[in-house]
């Protein structure tokens, strides 16, 4: 390497640490705004899926009224805050006079918050891994329903969390048998059965249902017996 390149490299990775540094302050500011407006609402359930689900899309219906339900039963609603799935869910919140929460992130293409916000409970985010800590803190549930990418880190983040303990056992709930369940049979045949990746226990952390009084039922017995509280 010659000292004109050997030059460069480093004062861009000098560059590059005194950004983290200030980068850091920023992080510290989404965790405390996330914290303090979360904390006043109370108990509510994470519902996520695709921002691609157009409405009149039968899981658009359907992420409608489980919303719709689970606002009834009490339960605020917290979502990604951008259209498709997300807006479907808020959409449900505040149709029954619930709590509709969006978690709205800050992406190359301008993710713009659903006019089905509350005004109050509208967050941003830059930050993807401190939208994942404010989900998964205060969410008393997480519905699971048909989305991509971003729906599947969303589930595996959850499932590990439930799985290692370092949250209380909380309902996970897929939804949609048709779309989930060649992932299940493919995590019980060859994660569990060929590779013995997971524990046979770890199954039983996730609920498959295809309808919305499944859905709510499921989260009205399992709150009989289990405490409302934030997650860690």
């Amino acid at each position: 390497m010659n000292d004109r390149l050997k030059n460069l490299k480093e004062r861009d990775w000098t560059e590059t640490r005194a950004h983290s540094s200030w980068q850091i302050f920023k992080i510290m500011a989404e965790f405390v705004d996330g914290f303090e407006s979360l904390a006043k609402i109370g108990p509510c359930i994470s519902i996520f899926g695709s921002a691609r689900t157009k409405p009149g899309n039968r899981y658009y219906d359907l992420a409608e009224e489980i919303a719709f339900r689970l606002s009834e039963e009490g339960f605020g609603i917290i979502t990604g805050g951008g259209p498709g799935v997300m807006e479907a869910s808020n959409k449900g919140a505040q149709r029954a006079g619930g709590k509709s929460v969006g978690a709205n992130i800050t992406l190359p293409h301008e993710q713009n918050p659903n006019p089905f916000i509350d005004n109050d409970k509208r967050l941003n985010f830059d930050y993807f891994f401190v939208r994942k800590v404010m989900f998964t803190k205060y969410s008393q549930g997480f519905v699971m329903m048909p989305g991509g990418f971003g729906t599947m880190d969303e589930f595996f983040e959850v499932a590990t969390l439930i799985q290692t303990r370092k949250m209380e056992e909380t309902p996970m709930v897929l939804v949609g048998r048709e779309y989930w369940s060649g992932l299940l049979d493919w995590i019980r045949n060859t994660m569990l059965e060929k590779e013995h990746n997971i524990g046979p226990d770890d199954l039983g952390l996730l609920q498959l249902f295809d309808t919305a009084d499944e859905v709510v039922e499921y989260f009205r017995v399992f709150y009989t017996t289990n405490k409302l509280r934030p997650n860690f």
